[in-house]
C-alpha cells in the first residue's frame, strides 16, 4: 500500500512539474508555425486574382486590397518564413504566387512603401530560392525607391497625397524601406544606393528623436530649403506622444542600420531608444497604442508594435554583450511568449487566416482598431526564427 502511495506522489509530482515547465522556444516555434502553415493556407483560400489581405471588416468577414496597398509585401513574405520553417511545398506556392503578383511595383516611383512591399516579399524569395529574377526585381525596386530622396533634404518623402498641409512630409516608417536600399547596393556593388540610405537615416536620426528616446511620427520639411516646417505625430495620441509602432519602427530601422553598415552612431542610437521603451512597457511586453494614451491601463494594445519590437530587439541582443544583451533577448522572448498566447494567437481555421489577434491601425481615425493585421504576423514570425537561431 505504501509503494502504491508513493508511487501516485511521484506521477502527481512529476504531473506538476510538467505543468509548471515553461515552453522551450523550438517547442513555441513547433506550435506556432504548425498554427502559422494551416493560416496561410485559409488566407490563400479567401482570396482572388490581384487580391491582397489587409485586416477584418467588422463582420469579421476578410477586408482586401490591391497589391497598391502599402501592406501588399506583408502576406506573401509571412507565407515565405512559414515555408521556411514547415518546408511545407503547398505552403512554398502559395508564397510564390503572392509574390509575383507584385512584379509592377518594382517601377513604382509615386510612394516609399517600395521597400515594405518587395523586400518582404522578394527579399524572402530570393534569400530562400536564390532565384535571379527576384534579385532583378529587388534591384528594380531599389532604384525606384532611390527617386523620391530629396538631396537638399537629404531623405526620401513619405507621402503624395494632394491636399494635404504638408510640403515633404517623411515619416518614421520610412525607416524599414532603407533596407532595400542597402540590401541592393551591397549586393550590386552600388555605393550610391547605401548612400542615400545612410543620408535619410542620419537626417532622421537628428529630427525625428526627442531627447528622452522617442520619436516624433511625422516631420515635415520644406524641399527648397531643407528646413523643419513643423513635427507632428499624426498617428499618435498627441504631437508629443510616443506611439507605439513608431517606436518601434524606428527601434528596428536603426538595427538594422547598423547590421548593414557597422556604424557605430546607429548603434548607440538603437540603444538609446530600446532603453527608452523597455521600462514603458507593460509586464507582459506588449505595448499600448500609445505610451502615452491617458486610459491606460484600459488603452487598446497593439500586438503588430509588439512583434515588430520583439524582431528588433532579438538582433539587437546580438550587437551588444552580457548584461544589456541578455535584457533585450529576455525582452524580445518575453513579448514573442505573450504573443504566442491563447489571449493573441489565433486558433487553427479562425480569423480568416490572420496569425495573430488585437493589432492597432489608426485609433485616432477608428482604422483597424483591434484587428487582425498582416505586419503583425510577418514580424512575429521573424522574432521566432531569429529566436531559434539563438537557442
Amino acid at each position: 500500500m505504501k509503494v502504491k502511495k508513493l508511487v501516485l506522489l511521484i506521477v502527481l509530482s512529476l504531473v506538476v512539474m510538467s505543468c509548471n515547465r515553461q515552453e522551450t522556444v523550438e517547442e513555441l516555434a513547433d506550435r506556432v508555425f504548425k498554427i502559422a502553415v494551416e493560416q496561410v493556407k485559409l488566407m490563400d483560400s479567401m482570396l482572388e486574382e490581384g487580391e491582397c489581405p489587409r485586416s477584418l471588416n467588422p463582420d469579421g468577414s476578410l477586408m482586401k486590397s490591391t497589391i497598391w496597398w502599402w501592406c501588399s509585401g506583408f502576406y506573401p513574405g509571412t507565407a515565405w518564413l512559414a515555408y521556411e520553417y514547415a518546408q511545407d511545398e503547398q505552403v512554398k506556392d502559395i508564397a510564390l504566387r503572392h509574390t509575383v503578383k507584385l512584379d509592377s511595383i518594382r517601377f513604382r516611383t509615386n510612394d516609399h512603401d517600395v521597400g515594405f512591399q518587395l523586400n518582404c516579399s522578394y527579399g524572402n524569395a530570393f534569400r530562400l530560392t536564390g532565384n535571379k529574377d527576384f534579385k532583378a526585381v529587388l534591384h528594380d525596386g531599389a532604384h525606384s525607391l532611390a527617386t523620391r530622396l530629396n538631396p537638399t533634404i537629404g531623405c526620401t518623402r513619405s507621402w503624395d497625397y494632394d491636399g494635404r498641409p504638408w510640403d515633404f512630409p517623411v515619416i518614421i516608417d520610412n525607416m524599414m524601406n532603407l533596407e532595400l536600399l542597402l540590401k541592393v547596393g551591397q549586393m550590386y556593388d552600388e555605393p550610391e544606393l547605401c548612400e542615400k540610405a545612410v543620408s535619410h537615416a542620419d537626417v532622421t536620426m537628428k529630427n525625428h528623436f526627442r531627447e528622452d528616446g522617442s520619436s516624433w511620427h511625422l516631420v515635415d520639411y520644406n524641399p527648397l530649403t531643407g528646413n523643419v516646417n513643423k513635427k507632428q505625430t499624426v498617428q499618435g495620441y498627441s504631437d508629443d506622444s510616443a506611439w507605439s509602432r513608431g517606436q518601434s519602427w524606428g527601434l528596428y530601422g536603426f538595427t538594422m542600420m547598423y547590421q548593414y553598415t557597422r556604424d557605430e552612431k546607429y548603434l548607440c542610437h538603437a540603444l538609446k531608444v530600446a532603453d527608452y521603451l523597455l521600462p514603458r512597457l507593460p509586464e507582459d511586453g506588449v505595448p499600448y497604442w500609445d505610451y502615452d494614451d491617458p486610459d491606460i491601463p484600459d488603452a487598446p494594445r497593439d500586438a503588430s508594435a509588439a512583434a515588430i519590437m520583439a524582431s528588433a530587439l532579438v538582433s539587437l541582443s546580438e550587437f551588444v554583450e552580457g548584461e544589456r544583451s541578455d535584457k533585450y533577448l529576455s525582452a524580445a522572448e518575453n513579448i514573442v511568449r505573450t504573443l504566442a498566447s491563447e489571449e493573441y494567437l489565433s486558433e487553427e481555421g479562425s480569423n480568416c487566416g490572420f496569425i495573430l489577434k488585437h493589432g492597432v491601425g489608426f485609433l485616432k481615425a477608428g482604422s483597424e482598431v483591434d484587428v487582425p493585421l498582416t505586419y503583425s504576423d510577418y514580424y512575429f514570425l521573424e522574432a521566432i526564427l531569429k529566436l531559434l537561431k539563438l537557442s
